[in-house]
């Protein structure tokens, strides 16, 4: 075992048994290389990517390999997913090298941190263009020897050029209905009218920018955002990216057509797409996103879930294939003669027929993922139930994949919050329930009695990496999303603990600029700092939100300007790269709508006429409305101080803007107040 072995990340214990000499990303290692006058390999990767094994396999399980990265490096290993302040801080340099960049990150470092070479993963012999990773390690150490001053010049050259890449400066101005219009101009013509989604192969699951879609057609009544959003859902929800079987949805669509997935499954994508398949339905009630919502809601309580109540980060692409190989999409692909031996052949026949698996197969080697390319038959229903339920029951038994059991704040955050509105739209408090687990879990776990967040836990042990920005904003998404659906006001006090970190130690008091790692984190070579959306929400934006949402709900105006500094960035990006800046977009249509305060009081907690008032606030499709519900002249809300029932009726009050509607005792006149522009 090799120095990964005593770590908590799953990743990095995948590897604690290769016979590379491996270190953990610690000062330590870095001394190590200053002694020996070595250079240092960094390889970034994460638990449930496929390549990352694949390079894995070939490279770093093979002994001359090893032999040879231990006698002339040191080797470095790191979780993106613990540490995305490295992640972010290298991929920057590789993207500014190569013009692209992905997982297996490798990068090969002096000692003092600093990029001198770059790549993601390389085979171990030439192939397609590639060098071997061997010759990559022979090429380096010879530049290293030979040109050492060449060297050590071009790596102090790109850390100088990435410094200058900061964002000191974003505007005096929000976002205003000029950039939200240009905004959705420029996604209309990104938009795949055939397919569904954006762009080309591969295609990822657009979250932020369906969220920012929805909350557009909500405020404005714009009906080509809604049905960019509705056309975009139900192609996921037809295609093989989504798990036709169990319910979840793949990482992204290798191809154009939703159909063949990179097959693992991560607590963010779920996450987030589980809430906009809630709010489709709040938008359209349609049947299909409310069935969308609710299974994917059910996998990740069900397939992710901790024991300590958290949920999981991921679950692999890869899995034994029942020969002993590890096989990506092993476990959700099928044959015709699978579905023969299975369901016999009347109802094999109906199975290939709903599901689209074809004869040559819609992936590899004469296999199918399962779509949904036919709509439904009525007729069909007891049947396609029966076929579906034995289908799964024969998937069980296969060997399953893997899950990576670390709990991540942020994701944590993000389910929270889908689980949280999932639960209150349809009647299933369980969902609630498990959502309160989760943030139970955040604040026992990974709040220190400083109100700073940690990273990620796992097993219930708190993980030694500081919280990043995205950690804090996601968790206070989470609270206020909990507060607006239970009515309980703790969680809002949680937020707020949680917002003056991010006030103080992330945010740049002269500029309102923010930055992904706290003013007293690790130095690295540049601090990072990103306001467009990756696979999740930016955190920058979602700090944005957070912070709105609190000042809509506490009225304060520091936070309510912190907010507005933050959405400059939009203001400037959301008119050119709106597919980047989804996030962003989504609270500048919150920020244009108020967003609106919403108190319901009632004479207790179980009545019934309060929970019907509501229910109505929480079904509103108000950009970010935030919900207070208590007492009369309550303290658990500020937004309940003074509010007092009329005629002795539960009562609604709305505000918006420093100005306030009469308040309303009927929910249908509630309703109406919510949803007019």
């Amino acid at each position: 075992m090799n120095r990964l072995a005593g770590v908590t990340s799953p990743y990095l214990l995948q590897h604690a048994d290769n016979p590379v000499d491996w270190w953990p990303w610690t000062p330590e290692a870095f001394e190590e290389a200053r002694r020996r006058g070595v250079p240092v390999l960094l390889s970034v990767g994460y638990s449930a990517c496929h390549w990352c094994h694949v390079m894995a396999h070939e490279s770093f399980e093979d002994r001359a390999t090893a032999d040879y990265l231990n006698e002339h490096f040191v080797s470095v290993k790191v979780d993106r997913e613990e540490r995305p302040d490295v992640d972010a801080v290298y991929m920057e340099a590789v993207q500014a090298a190569t013009g692209q960049g992905g997982w297996p990150m490798t990068v090969f470092l002096t000692p003092d941190a600093e990029p001198f070479y770059f790549g993601t993963y390389f085979p171990p012999a030439p192939r397609h263009g590639m060098p071997s990773f061997r010759q990559v390690l022979e090429g380096v150490q010879q530049a290293w020897t030979t040109r050492h001053d060449e060297v050590t010049e071009v790596a102090g050259k790109i850390v100088r050029d990435l410094a200058q890449r900061e964002i000191s400066h974003q505007g005096d101005r929000v976002p205003g209905e000029q950039e939200q219009a240009q905004a959705l101009l420029g996604l209309t013509r990104e938009y795949d009218p055939q397919r569904g989604g954006f762009g080309g192969a591969p295609k990822f699951p657009p979250s932020m920018v369906l969220e920012f879609l929805l909350r557009h057609h909500a405020r404005t009544g714009a009906e080509g955002a809604l049905q960019m959003a509705r056309d975009t859902c139900e192609r996921m929800a037809r295609g093989g990216i989504y798990d036709q079987l169990a319910g979840g949805f793949a990482r992204y669509s290798v191809d154009r057509d939703w159909v063949v997935p990179h097959f693992e499954k991560m607590l963010y994508d779920n996450a987030l797409l589980c809430r906009v398949y809630a709010h489709l339905w709040r938008a359209t009630g349609s049947e299909l996103a409310r069935r969308v919502a609710l299974e994917t809601a059910d996998f990740m309580v069900r397939e992710l879930r901790t024991t300590e109540g958290g949920f999981a980060s991921a679950l692999d692409a890869d899995s034994d294939d029942g020969s002993g190989r590890h096989v990506e999409g092993a476990y959700y692909v099928w044959t015709p003669e699978e579905l023969r031996r299975v369901l016999g052949d009347d109802d094999a026949g109906l199975a290939v027929r709903y599901f689209g698996v074809t004869d040559e197969g819609t992936f590899e080697h004469g296999r199918s993922v399962l779509q949904l390319p036919r709509t439904e038959d009525v007729a069909d229903a007891g049947r396609i139930a029966s076929v579906r339920s034995r289908l799964l029951a024969e998937r069980a038994r296969r060997p399953a994949p893997g899950r990576d059991d670390k709990v991540v704040a942020a994701w944590n955050g993000l389910a929270v919050a889908a689980l949280a509105e999932t639960g209150a739209y349809f009647g299933r408090p369980d969902l609630t329930e498990a959502a309160l687990g989760a943030a139970d879990l955040l604040v026992r776990v990974h709040l220190d009695e400083h109100a700073r967040l940690a990273r990620t836990s796992k097993d219930g042990r708190v993980g030694p990496n500081a919280g990043v920005l995205e950690d804090y904003a996601d968790v206070v998404e989470g609270f206020l999303t909990l507060a607006s659906v239970t009515g309980e006001g703790v969680w809002l006090d949680f937020a707020g603990l949680l917002l003056d970190q991010v006030l103080t130690r992330f945010t740049d008091p002269e500029t309102g600029a923010l930055y992904d790692t706290a003013a007293d984190a690790e130095q690295l070579i540049r601090r990072p700092q990103d306001p467009t959306d990756n696979a999740t929400p930016s955190g920058w934006t979602a700090a944005a939100g957070a912070l709105l949402g609190y000042a809509a709900h506490t009225g304060s105006e520091a936070h309510r300007t912190g907010a507005e500094r933050a959405l400059g960035v939009v203001k400037t990006l959301g008119p050119r790269v709106p597919r980047f800046i989804g996030w962003g977009l989504a609270v500048a249509e919150a920020l244009l709508d108020g967003p609106r305060e919403v108190a319901v009081v009632g004479p207790a907690r179980d009545d019934e006429r309060t929970t019907a008032l509501h229910r109505t606030a929480l079904l509103a499709s108000a950009p970010g409305a935030v919900i207070a519900r208590g007492v009369p002249d309550g303290d658990e809300f500020p937004l309940l101080a003074d509010r007092v029932l009329i005629d002795g009726e539960p009562t609604a009050y709305v505000c918006r803007g420093f100005v306030c509607d009469l308040p309303v005792t009927d929910p249908a006149a509630l309703e109406t107040r919510l949803t007019t522009p």
